[in-house]
């Protein structure tokens, strides 16, 4: 069984930093819900384990996962997984593109398109949850992705600026905020004003 999955995501940091995390592997594994790297095989190949639950069942793979097709001139990389059960009666691979997008406001959004193949038991135990539980899966990724790029553009900032580069970020949203609690005061003062006048 193959599912065909293409999912944008926007990430809170520039496309340098989140293209410079995007091709460290073992940080993003670890923002993959279940996923574990247990051995480094080479620079851009490892082994690792993965636990999904597909409905009732919750079955773990051994595998192996490799990064190929590197390319910074278009931020992105193909990333080829696959692994087994335990017993050997399941088995599961991915072929992942993901590739990092600049946007106008100078933020980021993370592309991927990958195709997942599922075989043996854990078709008959969760081929027809496949696509829920591949798009829950990919939003918690996300989620813990765009944390993770938020993080290194704020490190990365601080040691730019000193810590100067938040504070005025906060000063500018309580001087928003400060306008608008001043724009209501002034629109209740100006109702009071009219109600006495008429």
């Amino acid at each position: 069984m193959k599912v065909q999955l293409d999912k944008t995501f926007p990430l809170p940091s520039s496309a340098a930093i989140a293209w410079e995390f995007l091709q460290n592997i073992e940080a993003v594994a670890g923002c993959m819900p279940g996923a574990k790297l247990t051995e480094k095989v080479a620079e851009n190949h490892h082994k690792g384990t993965v636990k999904v639950r597909l409905g009732p069942v919750t079955m773990s793979f051994r595998g192996e996962v490799e990064v190929q097709d590197i390319d910074p001139a278009t931020q992105s990389l193909r990333l080829l997984g696959k692994g087994t059960d335990s017993s050997g009666s399941s088995g599961v691979s991915m072929n992942l593109l993901a590739r990092i997008d600049a946007a106008d406001d100078g933020s980021c959004v993370l592309v991927g398109s990958s195709e997942v193949s599922l075989s043996g038991k854990a078709v008959a135990f969760g081929g027809r949850m496949m696509d829920a539980v591949a798009d829950k899966i990919l939003v918690q990724f996300a989620a813990n992705f765009a944390a993770e790029v938020a993080a290194l553009q704020e490190q990365r900032s601080g040691s730019a600026a000193a810590g100067d580069t938040a504070a005025p970020a906060a000063r500018a949203g309580d001087l928003n905020a400060l306008a608008l609690g001043w724009a209501i005061f002034k629109d209740w003062l100006r109702g009071l004003f009219t109600k006495k006048t008429t």
